[in-house]
């Protein structure tokens, strides 16, 4: 008998065999036709991640041939869902790429080319307060010759002077800089975000603020500045900051540590005005309007009060989202909750994958650069973990409503909130690796806590004591206030210190992250059993993910910072002096949970106060690296001679063509191109630059040259052994 495996594959292909798989895609397609709309909105996300992913505008020309011709295909493919499917796949994969496309070019602003001193005169459109560093921030659209229409800038608060405020014409002098990109591969990119918005210079104030036209604050903003002034007079410290962020929305308001141990123990989500906050302000405003207007026979006979309490909470909703500034999560939380309100008002279900797209959709296109955040895509995921987990048959059997008394609701309603929360944070920790590089282990049951004492309790609290302040009688309200939220605060700093409440991780590889996606996706949008198959990429990602190797060597794009990974995984960090940002900055990048150390104190390195020599042993092979830290001159003799021995040379500086290591040399003119480096050491060694990682976006810098490194041995110890350090770069006095 014929294996039916080495059937050829004339057979395999044949028209009858097609047209059955089509009819078994047909009637899957069928059965699952509810779930369509939602691979729509997932395929239009698809195709503004695509565009962020993709390096160059041919790439993206190229997307856009892929979505236009699946589009065709399935128009023209036979009548059924699997066409009209294929269709609307190709069309919102081109949709997504367009609008991102479209919404990069309708942004583009000038952008500072270098670093300079600059005088400053315009008209203030932002004014933030950065308490925890005491400082001011100014966004000034200015129409100062030769700067972009817009800059930002810093300033001491003790020295801002009256009548700074939104809509003040301001004159100063600052030191201006491009927005900063990626400092090393995988962080944070800081110019795109200013792209989006529009900025084009960051920096400090030198010297005095003179207002010219002072703005006293009206309407909103004037309401949000005595609301956070009232606020920290009443409230002093951490408290008091805490109180701000819930009411205004102001995270910045927060100091250091305590936003440190809010991140770490998984809480760090309550100090954005997102989810919680509106919901907890929607539902009070509809359920105290619903329960004053009951107290009225005559017209709770007459009016439908579900439908009157749902258009005040969209009018509380609305109003919070106005009064805390209109932050994207803010927003996107009052899009929901108002779609929410709307389907109780007309009696259908209140919340659904549905409405989830819904809410995604209109964010997306309006603000489609959001995707990339990690705000939009923590809350959308968190959210869609939830409505998921009470879709499954299996918890709907066990934690769905039933007559078994108070104690069987108790109960299920404490394993409802165990479930809600342990789903959250499985749907949670990718995302955090990925963007933040940690993520809370002990989260559910910190929110737990966290959660119903923020909803019932903090924020019922502060909203009485402002209330009740219009009287004079707020004081016995602030004082509960401070204590709940210092309550809060001690949950939070406990949870932190315990020991594995962090997982780190390095940056992972973005195919890994796209797998757990599309696992995820998977997995929630589909409704049969062929959902299960979403475990598959999810492992693999999962798996990629937790095997990301660990850079040897990290070196920022001005080259002014490194770090080598330690014996122990610590990075040991070049500079004694580094602030806390850039110890924070290579922690992170090195996936390590701990303070960093300096180079200077290892026994495998040997400093001066121009330079450091280190040996960094991997794999069996030894590496000598060469590293400065002045700018102090150095005689070129010296300099070479340093070079030959070292098989990696770090600076600062432009060094001369005559500097040659064995293997790679990051100076101020490749750095300056490439921007920040990590170095994978080893048997096959190798690096990855943030140049790599942006590809020629609008933000980038434009097109370097192809970075090619005069490359050496392979082991350079085979070649010129060195049993240990050699200092043999002295500063010609």
């Amino acid at each position: 008998m014929e294996d039916a495996s080495l059937e050829p594959a004339h057979r395999l292909f044949s028209p009858a065999r097609l047209a059955s798989l089509g009819d078994r895609l047909e009637a899957f397609l069928e059965a699952e036709r509810g779930q369509l709309p939602l691979w729509f909105v997932a395929s239009f996300g698809l195709g503004i991640a695509m565009w962020f992913a993709l390096g160059d505008r041919t790439a993206w020309i190229g997307l856009l041939c892929v979505g236009g011709s699946a589009a065709m295909f399935g128009l023209a493919w036979r009548q059924g869902r699997a066409g009209r499917a294929l269709a609307g796949f190709g069309i919102a994969l081109t949709l997504g790429c367009s609008v991102i496309w479209l919404r990069s070019a309708m942004v583009a602003a000038p952008r500072l080319d270098f670093a300079r001193m600059a005088d400053v005169e315009g008209r203030i459109e932002r004014v933030e307060t950065l308490a925890a560093k005491g400082d001011l921030r100014l966004t000034i659209t200015t129409a100062s010759p030769g700067l972009p229409r817009k800059v930002r800038v810093s300033l001491p608060q003790d020295d801002s002077p009256k009548g700074l405020a939104a809509g003040a014409r301001v004159k100063l002098k600052a030191r201006l800089a491009p927005p900063p990109s990626m400092a090393l591969p995988g962080t944070h990119d800081f110019a795109r975000d200013a792209w989006f918005r529009g900025i084009g210079a960051v920096g400090r104030t030198i010297g005095p603020v003179v207002v010219i036209d002072p703005k006293i604050p009206i309407g909103l903003d004037r309401m949000r500045g005595n609301l956070d002034h009232h606020i920290r007079t009443r409230l002093p410290g951490s408290s008091g900051s805490i109180a701000t962020a819930l009411a205004t929305g102001d995270q910045n308001a927060v100091n250091k540590d305590d936003a440190e141990a809010m991140r770490r123990s998984g809480l760090t989500h309550l100090l954005s005005v997102s989810g919680l906050h509106i919901a907890a302000a929607v539902g009070a405003a509809m359920l105290l309007t619903m329960r004053l207007l009951a107290l009225v026979p005559g017209l709770a006979q007459r009016t439908n009060l579900v439908l009157v309490g749902a258009g005040v909470g969209a009018l509380t909703g609305i109003g919070y989202t106005l009064l805390t500034g209109m932050q994207v999560p803010t927003v996107r939380s009052c899009v929901a909750a108002v779609l929410v309100l709307g389907g109780i008002a007309i009696g259908r279900e209140a919340l659904s994958l549905r409405l989830v797209a819904v809410g995604a959709l209109l964010v997306l296109l309006f603000r489609p650069e959001s995707l990339a955040g990690a705000s939009f895509q923590l809350s959308f995921a968190a959210v869609t973990a939830i409505i998921t987990l009470h879709s499954l048959a299996s918890v709907r059997r066990l934690l769905g409503p039933r007559d078994d008394g108070i104690p069987g609701r108790l109960v299920r309603g404490v394993a409802s909130l165990v479930a809600t929360g342990l789903a959250v944070e499985i749907a949670l920790i990718p995302l955090a690796l990925y963007h933040f590089h940690k993520a809370g282990l002990y989260g559910v049951g910190a929110n737990l806590i966290a959660i119903p004492w923020t909803t019932f309790v903090i924020m019922p609290l502060e909203a009485g004591a402002l209330l009740l302040d219009t009287i004079g009688l707020g004081q016995p309200l602030w004082a509960a206030t401070g204590w709940s939220i210092d309550q809060l605060l001690g949950l939070a700093r406990y949870v932190a210190v315990l020991q594995g409440a962090v997982a780190n991780l390095p940056s992972m590889s973005r195919w890994a992250f796209a797998a757990m996606l599309l696992g995820g996706l998977w997995f929630c949008l589909w409704t049969g059993r062929i959902r299960w198959l979403g475990i598959a990429p999810l492992a693999i990602g999962g798996a990629a993910a937790a095997m990301s190797p660990t850079p040897d060597l990290l070196v920022t794009g001005d080259g002014r910072h490194l770090a080598i990974t330690g014996p122990t995984g610590a990075p040991v960090i070049l500079r004694d002096r580094a602030g806390d940002f850039m110890r924070d900055l290579m922690s992170e990048a090195a996936g390590y949970d701990g303070d960093a150390l300096l180079l200077s104190d290892q026994p495998f390195a040997e400093c001066q106060r121009d330079s450091c020599v280190a040996t960094i042993d991997r794999g069996g092979h030894r590496w000598v690296l060469l590293a400065t830290r002045s700018r102090d001159r150095i005689a070129w003799d010296q300099l070479t001679a340093a070079c030959r021995d070292a098989d990696i040379v770090v600076s600062e500086r432009w060094l001369p063509k005559a500097c040659q290591p064995r293997w790679l040399k990051l100076d101020r003119q490749s750095l300056g191109t490439e921007g920040g480096v990590a170095i994978f050491l080893g048997d096959y060694p190798r690096f990855s630059t943030v140049a790599q990682r942006i590809g020629n976006h609008p933000w980038a810098a434009p097109p370097p040259p192809a970075f090619k490194p005069r490359i050496g041995p392979r082991y350079p110890d085979q070649r010129r052994p060195s049993a240990k350090p050699r200092a043999r770069f002295p500063t010609d006095r």
